[in-house]
């Protein structure tokens, strides 16, 4: 496919083009993913250096008690693993009586964390370096510090304001009782004691040793519900991906508890729209893709949750070709409609990607959800816990209310596309229900409209919120918005300052023998490579 030449968009960046590729959103992360590359690891060895790293470089996202998603391309097959967590068993909805939503901070919002598991699976299965190599770096980074990179820093003081309070983070995420400004050290001791004992004994300190022992002494000493026995039985599961064609292309992505099939969806009901006649900043291309997009959002809203949970709405229902040409067929090509839910069965995160010269490629997600997560930091330890129950809803009956040993609705997804002649594109764009939106505008822009990787990066973006009301990035052409509103789009234009508005991308596109990357700068990170 011949790539479009000529970025429209300001952007400080140029797409990277190398045999060997690391991208994430923080460089000493990616320069962490080039390092094992360039000792002779793979791909899978570098995205995991990466993803290790990161909770102790951009901790406002991710922590060593996150949950984590992957999709990767071996050189023969591809690959899903789910490696989210489950609710403690103690958990009955009863506990949550009286809520018209769950806990967003606190250690009620926590479930089990995945992200720990995930490296060691991953590891295990498609590494080629030994497992404690690939902590080398953020061992040292923790260890010695490393500078506070501008935008993390904004987002850890807008974390520390409304966190400080939370049991164990002031201890270790504000040193000198504030949150580290841009360029000054931070450095966590406990944090590299803990990836010590991760690396040492390949995670079993931490589902069945002694950072197990300390999360459940901590939850006691708050009334918390997880145990030490709930971390021991977590367990991954090799869920292979969903996808949905769109021309020559197919985007994958993981089945639910996540909400990647919502950009399945969405793109499936743009079949036969017309769409890639349109030109990829014009009103009428944002109308269709918003307007498919909300449908999705409505549906998934309603029905997805963990697969064991989904009896009556399965995704094979959610992805029916006739479902999803019946709500194609909702859409008003002249003006926005507040939709309803659908009948498919009558009766917020750090993203990476990494690929190397024998064709292995590697979309990597992992998240504490909503920035630092449940503000939780388990003293002694660096260990910041997810809020991923916020997720569940707490509605009697719906597929997603909580329950004991329930994995929530996510929002974290990686994502690939697959070409004709094989792997096309590792991917990922972080940002809560940013994410599948922004998934289906990568996938459009790359694989429709011929982008390359850092031009739709760079590209201005639209978010569906609720009903009509739509927010469009400010750098959008003026005359688009201006046609969106006359069409009935109730339109805020935002700025993406140092938060998670419109997500932050990582792209590797391959491209005959050779890779090219883009990085969001909306982020801190870049793409390297060699």
């Amino acid at each position: 496919m011949q790539l479009e030449i000529g970025n429209p968009y300001a952007s400080r960046r140029s797409p990277v083009m190398a045999r060997q590729m690391v991208s994430t959103s923080q460089p000493l992360a990616t320069a962490a993913g080039l390092e094992m590359l360039r000792r002779g690891g793979n791909a899978i060895d570098a995205a995991l250096a990466a993803a290790i790293t990161l909770p102790v470089v951009e901790p406002t996202g991710n922590g060593l008690g996150s949950d984590a998603f992957c999709i990767l391309w071996d050189g023969a097959s591809l690959h899903g693993l789910n490696a989210s967590g489950r609710s403690p068993a103690s958990w009955a909805p009863e506990r949550f009586a009286g809520l018209d939503v769950m806990p967003r901070r606190g250690f009620d919002s926590v479930t089990v964390p995945g992200a720990v598991s995930a490296w060691v699976d991953l590891s295990s299965r498609f590494g080629r370096l030994p497992f404690e190599e690939l902590f080398e770096p953020a061992v040292r980074y923790a260890e010695e510090g490393y500078p506070v990179s501008p935008i993390i820093a904004e987002q850890w003081r807008r974390g520390a304001e409304e966190l400080h309070s939370q049991p164990g983070y002031a201890q270790t995420f504000m040193p000198d009782g504030r949150a580290p400004r841009a360029g000054e050290i931070f450095r966590s001791a406990e944090m590299a004691r803990t990836l010590r004992l991760i690396a040492e004994s390949r995670g079993e300190a931490f589902y069945r040793g002694e950072l197990a022992e300390r999360i459940e002494a901590f939850a006691t000493e708050h009334d918390a519900a997880i145990t030490a026995a709930d971390m021991a039985a977590h367990a991954n599961d090799w869920c292979g991906t969903i996808e949905q064609s769109f021309g020559d292309a197919a985007l994958h992505e993981i089945p639910p508890n996540g909400q990647g099939i919502a950009a399945l969806m969405a793109l499936g009901m743009l079949k036969g729209s017309g769409i890639e006649d349109l030109a990829p900043d014009s009103a009428e291309a944002l109308h269709l893709q918003i307007e498919a997009m909300k449908l999705a959002f409505m549906d998934i809203y309603a029905f997805v949750a963990d697969q064991l949970s989904m009896d009556e709405v399965t995704a094979s229902h959610l992805l029916d070709p006739a479902y999803l040409a019946s709500r194609t067929r909702l859409i008003d090509r002249t003006r926005a409609l507040d939709h309803p839910v659908g009948a498919p069965r009558d009766g917020g995160t750090v993203c990476l990607a990494a690929a190397d010269a024998d064709g292995m490629m590697v979309s990597f997600i992992q998240s504490n959800y909503a920035g630092f997560g449940s503000g939780v930091v388990v003293p002694g330890t660096g260990i910041s816990l997810q809020n991923r129950a916020f997720g569940f809803s707490t509605r009697a009956g719906h597929p997603n209310q909580v329950g004991p040993g329930k994995r929530p609705f996510h929002t974290i997804i990686p994502g690939f596309v697959m070409g004709a002649d094989g792997p096309s594109m590792a991917f990922g764009l972080m940002g809560g229900p940013m994410q599948a939106q922004g998934h289906l505008q990568m996938m459009l822009r790359t694989h429709v409209w011929g982008q390359d990787p850092q031009m739709a990066a760079d590209a201005p973006r639209w978010r569906v919120i609720a009903g009509l009301d739509v927010a469009i990035e400010a750098t959008m052409q003026p005359q688009t918005v201006s046609k969106l509103a006359d069409m009935g789009h109730r339109v805020t234009m935002e700025p993406d300052t140092a938060g998670f508005g419109f997500g932050g991308a990582q792209l590797i596109r391959k491209i005959g023998d050779v890779y090219i990357a883009g990085s969001d700068p909306r982020k801190d990170g870049m793409a390297v490579g060699f």
